[in-house]
């Protein structure tokens, strides 16, 4: 499919997304940029289309591209657990494209579009949140690269094991036999309850986790460096729950 085409789309999808109910029908040009720089909003505005909202590939527009948009919720999966976001950043931003990656020229490169109508300043700030926001869509993995997996092993192993079912080298030491940490899901009616495991992690629901014994990481990781994990101790927090979700034993 031609660029031109493939504008024309996009941009039939913008006005679309753009249009307010009940407005009167008259032809308008949409807005090339929007003044919010959240990385959701910019996503939704200029990805959507042929990525889709969940990012899997399955946007309206998608049909109509020589090429399937690929799966960016796979991209930590695909690359060790680690997020590339280094690669992701150069290929939004388009230098050092790496073309063969996408499968397809059709993607926009981004970087000078958007610099067409505003500051560096701002299209940097644009750019790195629309990266966070596609590594916020990201499927749990347990790659060795992956945040919460490194997190885990460094923070957990010890009591929980290194597949976290309660069989750490620390675990004959303690009063109580450390969880099967990869049994939330089944003991939870086959759903993964994070909200829960994050609470217990950061240390506001300890009594959950039966004794105090365990650490309340929370408070740990506020007076560790955050190192490879940006974003601070609710980054750190959610990559360890993002990577129990992804060791979760399925089925009865």
């Amino acid at each position: 499919m031609s660029m031109v085409r493939w504008f024309a789309l996009v941009t039939l999808v913008i006005s679309t997304a753009v249009s307010v109910a009940g407005q009167e029908r008259e032809q308008q040009t949409p807005s090339i940029l929007i003044d919010s720089l959240a990385g959701a909003d910019s996503f939704e505005l200029y990805c959507e289309a042929c990525h889709g909202s969940g990012g899997r590939g399955d946007g309206p527009v998608a049909s109509e591209l020589r090429t399937s948009p690929p799966d960016l919720t796979t991209l930590a999966r695909r690359s060790g657990g680690a997020f590339p976001r280094d690669r992701v950043r150069g290929f939004v931003e388009g230098t050092g494209r790496p073309v063969a990656a996408h499968g397809t020229t059709e993607m926009p490169i981004w970087g000078p579009m958007f610099r067409a109508f505003e500051s560096d300043a701002r299209v940097g700030e644009r750019i790195t949140n629309l990266v966070a926001h596609v590594e916020s869509l990201q499927a749990p993995s347990t790659g060795p690269g992956d945040a919460g997996s490194q997190l885990f092993r460094t923070f957990c192993a010890s009591c929980h094991g290194t597949t976290g079912r309660g069989d750490g080298p620390l675990a004959e030491q303690l009063r109580r036999v450390p969880p099967d940490l990869t049994q939330y899901t089944r003991r939870n009616g086959g759903m993964f309850p994070s909200e829960r495991v994050y609470r217990i992690i950061d240390g506001r629901d300890v009594p959950s986790h039966g004794d105090r014994e365990m650490p309340v990481w929370g408070d740990v990781f506020r007076m560790v460096p955050a190192g490879s994990v940006p974003g601070g101790v609710e980054a750190r927090i959610d990559a360890v729950v993002r990577y129990l979700e992804g060791i979760q034993e399925r089925g009865a």
